[in-house]
């Protein structure tokens, strides 16, 4: 079978070809981040901690409605890879035009749903009285941004199964400066509070989308799609579906577990919740690097697997373990012993029982990075090789067993809150036993999942 031998990935050193494709995915990831992280920091310091209690607890709903397109644009990202890798340039295209009215779809039902159930929303969350319109007022405004949200994250997951991984990192850059600068002109000089931080965030997003799509389509001729492209067969339907919608239960599900975990966290409290604020940010921050390392893997896997190149995928499973446990180590060092200070960058000095709170959940959960390090690498193995199914039952595994062990363990007085807390690494741990014993029987069985080919 014919594939792209001048595609990044199937080639030459891989650990280097990992660690370069990884990079510019990275900063991409926590660029991402930093438009409500930029909010949530300027609005903790400048306007207070009910503010900043509602964009964090916002930004846990926007995270899990925005995983629904990230999941859909995964998905087919790596139906995209497949193709890439197998060079059928035609099938790529006819799959992207698929792809794109199928989300595009999706997003307008989002939007509309999520304008309409806003208040229903926001009271299944047990969001607290002196926090709720805050939270309201924020969100009418970002949700007008999920369109960009579409668009900048479906371009660039096409731009990375091509092996471009730096593209996307421009553009977000852009769209994340501009976040700043406007930030700082609506809350500090226009005093627009968590209205101006929404604001800021929809039009720098707006125009982070507009330049990559502008970029891909100007000049990146083979990505353009042609008249003959624009059409639905139900082999390329199924397909897409298929990978998308497996990758989408896999993000949803991932994220309306923590969506659950933060509606416990809520009951517990202003204080909590805005602890809880500040203490995610710097999580996700932290486990960033591997989470898309653990997607660069699979767009290593789903290009290897369209060419072929069996041993190849052997010996990046052995590659991006390595790196994965050594970063993982590392990361867990810093953030225990620097926990303290981490949140002192988000809370005021003064708030001592926050600070006190999110240094506790830091403390537990930055211990056991390696859990969620090696899961989001079976995630991305189990997705390329043809069978997402297999990220959603270890999703499943892992999200279920938070949310049972956080309601059942918070429940008793003595342990309350940290119960929450723990919850998080047994998850990750379970589920990594899980995908591990599985992969080692597809091993010992000498095939590969889902394939019917014998290695």
């Amino acid at each position: 079978m014919r594939y792209m031998e001048n595609g990044t990935l199937v080639q030459g050193n891989i650990t280097k070809a990992l660690l370069y494709f990884t990079l510019p995915m990275l900063g991409s990831s926590l660029l991402q981040q930093c438009y409500n992280i930029v909010d949530t920091l300027i609005v903790g310091l400048f306007v207070g901690a009910e503010a900043l209690a509602a964009v964090g607890a916002a930004y846990t709903l926007m995270v899990f409605l925005t995983s629904i397109l990230l999941g859909l644009s995964m998905g087919s990202g790596t139906v995209f890879s497949l193709q890439y890798g197998a060079g059928n340039m035609r099938g790529m295209r006819q799959s992207v035009y698929v792809s794109f009215v199928l989300i595009g779809l999706v997003t307008i039902a989002l939007n509309a749903a999520v304008f309409i159930w806003l208040e229903s929303i926001l009271q299944w969350m047990r969001v607290p009285h002196e926090v709720y319109p805050l939270m309201r007022d924020y969100l009418q405004i970002i949700f007008y941004g999920l369109v960009f949200v579409f668009l900048g994250n479906f371009y660039a997951a096409l731009l990375r199964a091509v092996g471009d991984s730096f593209t996307p990192l421009c553009f977000f850059a852009v769209s994340v400066i501009l976040n700043i600068g406007l930030d700082l002109l609506f809350i500090l000089g226009m005093e627009q509070g968590v209205k101006g931080a929404a604001l800021a965030t929809v039009i720098s997003q707006g125009v982070g989308a507009a330049g990559i799509v502008f970029y891909t389509n100007r000049f990146r001729p083979e990505l353009r799609l042609r008249r003959e492209d624009m059409r639905i067969t139900g082999f390329c339907f199924k397909e897409i579906v298929s990978f998308s919608a497996l990758t989408c239960v896999q993000q949803s599900v991932m994220n309306f577990g923590i969506l659950l975990v933060q509606g416990l966290v809520n009951s517990f409290g202003t204080a909590v919740m805005a602890a809880f604020a500040a203490a995610v940010k710097i999580d996700s921050f932290a486990y960033t690097p591997v989470q898309e390392f653990g997607n660069a893997f699979s767009t290593f896997v789903a290009q290897n697997f369209g060419a072929e190149k069996r041993e190849r995928i052997v010996k990046g499973i052995r590659v991006a373990l390595r790196v994965v446990v050594l970063f993982s180590l590392v990361v867990s060092f810093s953030v225990f012993f620097f926990a303290e200070p981490l949140m002192r960058i988000f809370i005021r000095p003064d708030e001592l029982e926050i600070i006190g709170i999110g240094v506790e959940y830091l403390r537990i959960e930055g211990a056991f990075y390696l859990g969620i390090g090696i899961l989001f690498l079976l995630y991305g193995y189990y997705r390329a090789v043809r069978m997402p199914g297999m990220s959603v039952v270890l999703t499943v595994i892992s999200l279920g067993t938070r949310v049972v062990l956080s309601y059942w363990l918070a429940s008793f007085p003595e342990i309350g809150v940290r119960g929450i807390w723990w919850s998080i690494p047994i998850g990750w741990f379970l589920a990594d036993l899980v995908g591990i014993v599985y992969y080692k029987y597809c091993q010992r069985i000498k095939r590969f999942p889902n394939t019917g080919i014998q290695k």
